[in-house]
């Protein structure tokens, strides 16, 4: 080859722009700088924790920094919002001063310097505070949450709807609907073991369901978890013929054998999760094969920082992932950019596409689904003056009672 004269450390420095100069110079920091705010962001300090009550029964947590940048986040308990909002406040001491982009550094320090670890208490609370805290460092950095997460692995999010008979199912369908769930209809709560009137009954609602939606919807059951396991077992053998897309929490989810009995009991995929929080309570449901889909709720099982390490538990098992969400927009939010950034998602639940409490609320298109946030951090900004009428709750758990001998069943 012929000498050019040109040294390789030459080209280095004129590429850079530093040729002649002695030392290279570096931003001190890689959040020295938010692209297209030109802001010094290389002190950032949490200065605030600001939780609120939002009808019909959601938590809504605001984070503040001192460079003006807030995060949202959702750190519901149904039934158990004044004890969230306690919590927060409980954690609060420990976060302010501190840099919010830290976001695993205090996710383990929230929890691991609790001596009584896990519990829907202490995971509802840091879920919410791990929610905003990514929404603050996207915002910081001017990138969706699903970007730090290694980018999207699609642009759009499958969601379901919800339909208790044939005429609802009709109307989801013509919204756009591809996915629907129902429970499982019955005139009384169901008793232990319950007789073929019950089951008839259960089945026949959801023959009516499969037919009016076609072969071509998705429909799911939901047991809520109020069918014992002796019953449960009948109910889906006389389901499968129809086909659910999943049978969800086919049983209470605190004796994770006897769920893992029914599993292997059928062909249909078991679904589960909502009331399972951390890597923890999931390792186990996956161990023991408990279920072919985990439902995770982001809002309760740990956030995004967990919900994206389930996920990964779960691809390994072949297992899909599908949050549970029957809460707010901050949280459909937050589901959504989970979706985005894995591999092994199925579908996205939902009850509010954010009319009413959210600028630019989600919209279902015709395919049935709704597209990733664009914007920086969750992508959601809150509409205060839509929701002023929205501001107070005392939503409380029904409870529930034998219509033949007043003792307590599940809701």
């Amino acid at each position: 080859m012929k000498k050019t004269g040109v040294s390789r450390r030459s080209v280095i420095q004129s590429v850079l722009g530093v040729a002649g100069m002695s030392t290279m110079v570096l931003p001190k920091t890689s959040y020295s700088a938010s692209p297209g705010h030109f802001a010094d962001y290389s002190k950032v300090k949490i200065t605030k924790l600001e939780t609120f009550l939002v009808k019909p029964r959601w938590v809504f947590l605001k984070i503040h920094t001192d460079v003006g940048v807030y995060g949202l986040g959702e750190p519901l308990l149904e039934g158990r919002a004044l004890t969230i909002q306690t919590a927060i406040k409980e954690v609060e001491p420990y976060l302010i001063g501190k840099d919010p982009r830290h976001i695993v550094h205090h996710w383990q320090a929230i929890y691991r310097h609790a001596f009584y670890r896990g519990g829907p208490i202490l995971t509802s609370a840091l879920s919410g505070i791990d929610h905003a805290l990514w929404d603050i460092k996207g915002k910081l950095l001017n990138v969706p949450v699903y970007e730090l997460l290694g980018g999207p692995t699609r642009d759009r999010v499958r969601i379901y709807g919800r339909a208790s008979n044939a005429e609802d199912i009709k109307k989801r369908k013509a919204e756009g609907y591809t996915v629907i769930k129902t429970g499982v209809a019955h005139k009384n709560p169901a008793n232990i073991v319950e007789n073929p009137q019950f089951i008839k009954y259960a089945v026949d609602n959801f023959a009516s369901l499969r037919e009016a939606g076609g072969p071509d919807m998705d429909i799911a059951i939901d047991f809520h978890g109020n069918i014992s396991p002796q019953t449960a077992k009948v109910l889906i053998k006389q389901l499968e013929p129809f086909q659910p897309m999943f049978v969800e929490e086919p049983c209470q989810a605190q004796n994770v054998d006897v769920m893992a009995d029914i599993a292997r009991g059928t062909h249909l995929p078991i679904a589960a999760g909502e009331r399972i929080f951390t890597k923890w309570g999931f390792r186990e449901l996956l161990e023991k094969k408990a279920v072919s889909i985990v439902q995770p709720d982001l809002c309760h099982a740990g956030g995004i920082t967990e919900g994206r390490i389930i996920a990964g538990m779960a691809e390994a098992y072949y297992v899909p992932i599908a949050p549970h969400n029957p809460m707010g927009p901050i949280s459909l939010a937050v589901g959504l950019h989970l979706a985005a950034s894995v591999p092994n998602f199925l579908v996205q639940e939902q009850v509010s596409l954010g009319d009413g409490y959210i600028k630019n609320p989600f919209k279902l298109q015709s395919d049935g689904t709704v597209m990733i946030p664009k914007g920086p951090g969750l992508g959601v900004e809150l509409d205060e003056a839509l929701m002023k009428d929205k501001i107070g709750h005392d939503w409380k758990n029904p409870e529930v009672y034998n219509a033949l001998d007043g003792s307590v069943v599940d809701w």
